[in-house]
């Protein structure tokens, strides 16, 4: 893909907040509100909250909506294909949207890892991993779901990661656009960490069914050297393009506070650009348990919730 120009990346970024708001009228069960609606939000799950859990097999992935709903009381669930790659089919799709209608839990997205870079040096590579993506597209509408959740991972300068990533995601869109399905980058290891090359990533996408999931912790760009990315600054910077938002947390204080990440602020950035739709619970500490995790998460987020009304 040839070079954007500032000004024409400039004006795509502002076509983009707008396109958000009309896809989430048209398209999702609401990400940016109307023209005097006001902004709020659902609390969902992710299943990564319970890996441990499922990992270990005290716990059945196949019951995953029962657990958000009758342990939690939460009835929207996101997905981790890492607890079906080996047993996916349409029965058990099938299976998952059954169980998932007699909880009354809506099933939101997949989170999809594991089957190659979208930003894969060569063109065929990046046709293999799209191809890899396919089952997962597939399973997601079959579920019902919104959106699946990619990576963006690459190689090369900061502008080939830019362009292949792009073109891998595009490619990837074209097949779920039919399907009703939306393409998610969350930060997520590496330059996806960087919400500023993200940010282009998605005008260089320019892509209706291409957006953004921010998630509150992953802003580690190379662990080993240190690098990070200011995670209220890089939370803004993806807003703009958010289908989904990952209310990533790690641990809390006696006052029911999250100790890493000051959640009222980043509810606060979510909000200002008018999105309306699910914010999942991503527990992913050790301080407490995963059922405590996700409980003093979902808290927080109603604390704050209920504030705002």
């Amino acid at each position: 893909m040839d070079r954007i120009h500032l000004g024409r990346r400039q004006f795509i970024k502002q076509m983009a907040t707008a396109s958000a708001a009309l896809a989430a009228a048209s398209t999702l069960p609401g990400c940016m509100s109307l023209m005097g609606e006001k902004s709020t939000y659902d609390i969902s799950l992710a299943q990564w909250s319970l890996h441990r859990r499922f990992f270990s097999g005290e716990a059945d992935p196949m019951n995953f909506a029962q657990i958000a709903r009758q342990e939690f009381d939460i009835g929207g669930i996101e997905y981790v294909n890492q607890f079906y790659k080996d047993t996916l089919s349409e029965a058990l799709v099938q299976d998952l949207r059954a169980r998932a209608d007699r909880e009354n839990v809506q099933s939101l997205l997949i989170m999809v890892d594991g089957e190659g870079a979208l930003g894969a040096p060569s063109e065929s590579g990046r046709k293999q991993t799209v191809d890899n993506h396919k089952k997962w597209a597939d399973a997601a509408h079959g579920l019902g779901c919104h959106s699946i959740r990619v990576n963006a991972q690459s190689e090369g300068t900061w502008d080939e990661q830019r362009d292949r990533a792009a073109e891998g995601l595009v490619m990837l869109a074209e097949y779920c656009e039919p399907l009703g399905l939306n393409v998610l980058v969350e930060n997520h290891g590496g330059l996806s960490s960087n919400a500023r090359w993200l940010s282009q990533v998605m005008e260089t996408a320019n892509h209706p069914r291409v957006g953004t999931l921010p998630d509150f912790g992953n802003f580690v760009i190379d662990q080993e050297a240190g690098e990070t990315y200011d995670r209220y600054r890089g939370v803004r910077e993806l807003m703009p393009y958010a289908r989904a938002v990952s209310a990533k947390s790690y641990a809390f204080n006696e006052q029911g506070e999250e100790t890493t990440i000051n959640f009222q602020r980043m509810i606060d950035i979510v909000m200002a650009v008018g999105y309306n739709g699910w914010v999942g619970i991503e527990y992913e500490g050790d301080k407490h348990s995963e059922a405590e995790g996700i409980r003093l998460t979902g808290d927080l987020l109603r604390r704050i919730k209920a504030n705002r009304a």
